[in-house]
């Protein structure tokens, strides 16, 4: 088996990390493509020793650089995380790395690993206290969703069932996060929901889905953050606190380059 075939099945979930880490799809999906092209050209980089998942997270923060600027300090009220602390947070929470393997890919200790998730879910906990707009047809995952939104101290403004409501309600609430399943109860799409709501809101939104393969192609325009159905608590809580970090830090820095 070539590498790249050993690696095709992993990097959708690539994708979807690297889009997490810095806010964009198409930051991410361009750093992915460079290191594809680093590997394909020196593929000695990639230790195939290892399993395979680990060593390529391994080998793209090897080869990525952030962009210029980013994961620089702002006044927004997260600039205090540092970028490690975000990585190692979606590493472990969101892609399922253990704290070793997280070290592993870092080039951390397991003990700095921890440290550095203790010390951004507190942060986080403290200061990304938003109002936030569920869109979801299932009754009981609209449920589970509120709930774990609602102990991580976020308040839940509406639950909307189809396309209609989800922009009704979030014309008259103003959230500051919307979560939004894809297929709605009317057979309408929450992409399409979502896409006439950025129209007048500006706000992060966070995809749920059962089929994240079919939305992290990279050939089109796709959610930055997405999340697998079914989830854990703890992938949704990580990808709610990246999204709402990257948002308050952008308008934060907008504030400083008008004011």
């Amino acid at each position: 088996m070539t590498l790249k075939q050993s690696l095709s099945s992993e990097l959708p979930y690539l994708r979807r990390y690297a889009r997490a880490i810095t806010g964009s799809q198409q930051l991410g999906d361009a750093a992915v493509r460079e290191v594809l092209e680093a590997l394909l050209t020196a593929p000695h980089i990639f230790d195939d020793r290892h399993s395979v998942r680990p060593e390529l997270y391994r080998a793209f923060h090897r080869l990525w650089q952030p962009a210029s600027g980013q994961g620089q300090q702002t006044s927004a009220p997260t600039s205090n995380l540092s970028l490690r602390a975000r990585q190692a947070l979606m590493l472990n929470s969101v892609e399922g790395f253990s704290l070793r393997e997280v070290g592993e890919i870092l080039g951390e200790t397991p003990e700095t690993i921890a440290q550095d998730l203790e010390d951004a879910r507190a942060k986080i906990a403290a200061q990304l206290v938003s109002d936030v707009l569920i869109i979801e047809d299932e009754a009981i995952i609209a449920l589970h969703i509120k709930s774990i939104v609602g102990g991580m101290g976020h308040k839940v403004v509406g639950i909307s069932r189809t396309h209609a409501e989800a922009v009704r309600m979030a014309r008259e609430t103003k959230p500051e996060l919307v979560l939004a399943d894809i297929s709605l109860a009317d057979g309408s799409s929450g992409i399409d929901a979502v896409r006439e709501i950025l129209e007048e809101i500006d706000v992060p939104v966070v995809f749920i889905t059962a089929f994240p393969e079919r939305l992290l192609t990279g050939d089109r325009l796709e959610p930055t953050y997405l999340i697998t159905k079914p989830f854990e608590p703890a992938v949704l809580t990580a990808t709610i606190a990246q999204a709402l970090m990257f948002h308050r830090e952008a308008a934060g820095l907008a504030e400083a380059v008008s004011a």
